[in-house]
């Protein structure tokens, strides 16, 4: 615990305050969750918003006085209420701990953010609201789970927490082509196999449209090429979502242009004023096409349909092994063109990874002994250039006849898109 004498007058009327929002933003989600407002109700807006400071306020007593017996004493009391409360609303035929539990988690948010955990207090409060609030849509996904799903999660748990852990996070292979790290390429299947259940869950709760949206923004900012293996696997099982897959794409490999402009701002500000301009232009085209497809399948009635298991773990190890024979390529490339092939070497680096061409180059062209910017700013943009060609031959080779028909047009005014980005840079 942080000692009291360390806090001001400030900074305690702060923290305070802070546990006074985090308990009326629970506190009205759990009121408009009653449904009647003019009922009295055992916790309500009020209620919550004095656990909160009762959180606060015990932790620092337990503070003044270099006891815990103080907050342990709050919690012991709320706690045999709470329990009085539930026994009663069970005898009525009302069981049921969701209020009271919330109630104990603001109380101990209030404490967190006196002891100076106050963005961990903030996430749980939120977290906790929307937890409260996604009631519906948690329960009926949990309707439509199957047997086949929950064996499924299992296989996703046990290769990340249980096999990822153990394997070696170190380069293997003779030097120079130091490459295959087992831990990296397995993290990639991880991440391969959890795009695709994430893109389940949010097709369950959200439907189709909704989800994927969703899911191709999500899949942008962390491996848009990772996302559209995902998808596109996915699209030979649903043959009727193809439009909602390829909305995904578009979205996902839209947002890729945005999160560069941000990254290479981030880092190189003059680097980031030769790309901004041409990179938008991508940025259009794509969220254009998107948006298209978005209103073209909202006019559309969507049949209900049975989204089958989304776990498949031998297609993601194939794209593992794919992706560390491209290291294997870009590390040649590297080798034999030398600086005098940055081009040719970004073109070969961006078909495994665009981010990691973009931060090299974003350093070596801030530096004085470096590549010239407008080099680096081209440099980049053949990147994005074969990283949007390889997505298209994964969409292309892998997915349904309907997702290739559909995203064609998209694919071909996003790639000359980027073309016209590189005569722009």
């Amino acid at each position: 615990m942080q000692g009291i004498w360390y806090l001001n007058e400030q900074s305690l009327f702060l923290r305070f305050g802070i546990a006074l929002l985090v308990g009326i933003l629970v506190g009205m989600q759990r009121e408009y969750a009653f449904g009647e407002p003019e009922k009295e109700h055992a916790a309500g807006v009020r209620t919550f918003a004095l656990m909160g400071l009762i959180g606060c306020a015990s932790a620092l007593a337990s503070d003044y006085l270099s006891s815990p017996w103080p907050f342990v004493a709050v919690l012991l009391v709320l706690g045999a209420f709470f329990s009085v409360t539930y026994f009663v609303d069970a005898w009525k035929g009302q069981a049921g701990l969701t209020t009271e539990v919330s109630a104990l988690i603001t109380v101990l948010i209030g404490a967190l953010v006196y002891w100076g955990k106050i963005k961990l207090g903030i996430a749980l409060g939120v977290t906790t609201t929307v937890l409260l609030s996604i009631k519906p849509e948690m329960h009926r996904f949990v309707r439509r789970m199957t047997r086949a799903d929950l064996y499924a999660a299992l296989k996703f748990a046990v290769i990340t927490a249980i096999v990822l852990p153990i394997l070696p996070n170190e380069n293997f292979g003779p030097p120079p082509f130091d490459v295959f790290n087992p831990f990296v390429i397995w993290l990639l299947v991880v991440f391969i196999s959890g795009i695709n259940f994430v893109g389940y869950i949010l097709i369950q709760i959200l439907g189709a449209q909704k989800g994927m949206g969703l899911t191709g923004f999500l899949g942008g900012i962390a491996s848009s090429t990772a996302v559209t293996l995902g998808i596109t696997q996915q699209s030979r099982r649903e043959h009727g979502l193809a439009r909602p897959f390829a909305m995904a794409l578009l979205i996902a490999w839209t947002v890729m242009f945005a999160r560069l402009i941000v990254i290479v701002a981030v880092l190189n500000r003059d680097l980031a004023a030769l790309l901004w301009r041409p990179l938008i232009v991508p940025v259009l085209v794509g969220a254009a096409y998107a948006s298209f497809l978005f209103v073209l399948h909202r006019s559309e009635r969507t049949p209900e349909m049975k989204i089958k298991n989304p776990f498949e773990l031998w297609p993601a190890i194939t794209f593992g092994a794919m992706f560390t024979l491209i290291l294997f390529a870009a590390q040649a490339a590297q080798i034999y063109f030398g600086d005098s092939g940055i081009y040719i070497t970004s073109f070969v680096t961006g078909l495994a990874d665009v981010d990691a061409i973009t931060l090299s180059l974003a350093e070596l062209s801030h530096t004085t002994s470096g590549i010239a910017p407008a080099t680096a700013a081209r440099a980049v943009v053949f990147a994005t250039l074969a990283n949007t060609l390889l997505k298209g031959v994964f969409v292309f080779a892998i997915g349904s006849p309907g997702l290739r028909r559909t995203i064609l047009p998209g694919f071909l005014f996003l790639t000359g898109s980027v073309v016209i980005a590189v005569f722009l840079t």
